[in-house]
C-alpha cells in the first residue's frame, strides 16, 4: 500500500489500484481530526463513547479527502455477518441497515466502513466498473464476507471474478492475535484444513493464533479472485498510525475505509 499525507491526515492506498481513474479510495489512520484521547484523533465510530460532534466534523473530514460529503456517504450497521448489501442510491436512514458488505456501480455514490482490528477489504472491477467493500473479523470471515461480497457483485453487476481486484487492509496481525478455542472450532469448521490459519509465531503456547490476512485470501481464490494485494499491516502493533480494540482493550476509536466510483 501507498502511504499518502494530505491536510493533517494519513491514508493509504491499494498499489493495485491506483492506476484506475475511474476509482478513489482510502484506508484511513487515527491521524488529522479532532477527537480526543483514547479516540484521538480521527475517529469515525460513533457508539464508543466519543463526542458526536468530534465523529462528525471527523466523517465530514474524512469525506471530504475523497472528494464527497459525508452526507453522501452509505454505510451500515456492522454486525460481524456476511450479508451484502447493493447500494444504487443515496440512504441516509438511522441507524442504517444491518451488513457488513456493501456494493454499488453507481458513479458517485461512496461507501464507507469503520475498523479497529477487523480486516477491511476491498473489491474493484475495472470491467463492469463496479466497487465492493467489507467488514471481516474473525466471525465475518468464517462466514465469507469476502467471498459472499463477489458473488454479490458477479450475480448482480456482471463482474467476473478474474477481473476483480481486492485488497486485504490494515487489520490485526497473525503474531498479535491470540484465539480461544471456540474461534479455532469456527475457522476450522469454516476452512476445513487450518494450516497456515492458526499459527503458533512463537513456536508454541497452549493457544494459536489466527492469522486473518491469510484466511481471507484464501476464501477470496476459492471463489476465483486472483488479483489479490495484502496490505500485512498489523493494527493492533502500531497504535499510533491505527486504533486496535485489541490493543487498547476495547477503550479507543475507529478508523474510516471510503470508495467511490467516479467518471472515466
Amino acid at each position: 500500500m501507498q502511504r499518502i499525507e494530505q491536510n493533517g491526515q494519513v491514508y493509504y492506498q491499494f498499489e493495485r489500484l491506483q492506476g484506475h481513474g475511474e476509482l478513489r479510495h482510502g484506508i484511513f489512520s487515527r491521524k488529522g481530526g479532532v477527537s480526543a484521547a483514547p479516540f484521538e484523533s480521527l475517529n469515525v465510530g460513533s457508539t464508543v463513547g466519543d463526542e458526536q460532534a468530534n465523529v462528525l466534523e471527523n466523517r465530514e473530514r474524512l469525506a471530504q479527502a475523497m472528494g464527497v460529503r459525508d452526507e453522501q456517504v452509505h454505510t451500515a450497521w456492522q454486525v460481524h455477518s456476511a450479508d451484502v448489501l447493493v447500494v444504487r442510491k443515496p440512504d441516509r436512514q438511522w441507524p442504517p441497515p444491518k451488513a457488513d458488505g456493501l456494493v454499488t456501480d453507481q458513479p458517485g455514490l461512496p461507501i464507507g466502513m469503520r475498523f479497529a482490528d477487523c480486516v477491511p477489504l476491498l473489491f474493484y472491477d475495472p470491467v463492469k466498473r463496479a466497487v465492493g467493500m467489507a467488514h471481516a473479523g474473525w466471525r465475518g470471515t468464517a462466514a465469507g464476507v469476502g467471498p459472499c461480497t463477489v458473488e454479490t457483485m458477479c450475480d448482480v453487476f456482471g463482474c467476473r471474478p478474474t477481473d476483480i481486484i481486492a485488497g486485504i487492509g490494515p487489520s490485526i496481525g497473525p503474531a498479535r492475535y491470540e484465539v480461544g478455542p471456540e474461534v479455532a472450532a469456527e475457522i476450522k469448521a469454516a476452512f476445513g484444513d487450518t494450516e497456515g490459519l492458526l499459527v503458533h509465531p512463537n513456536g508454541g503456547g497452549a493457544r494459536p493464533h489466527l492469522d486473518l490476512w491469510e484466511a481471507n485470501r484464501r476464501a477470496l481464490e476459492q471463489v476465483g479472485v486472483r488479483q489479490i494485494e495484502l496490505a500485512e499491516m498489523c493494527t493492533a502493533s502500531n497504535v499510533d498510525e491505527f486504533y486496535s480494540h485489541r490493543a487498547e482493550a476495547g477503550r479507543t476509536g475507529r478508523f474510516g475505509a471510503l470508495a467511490v466510483l467516479g467518471s472515466s
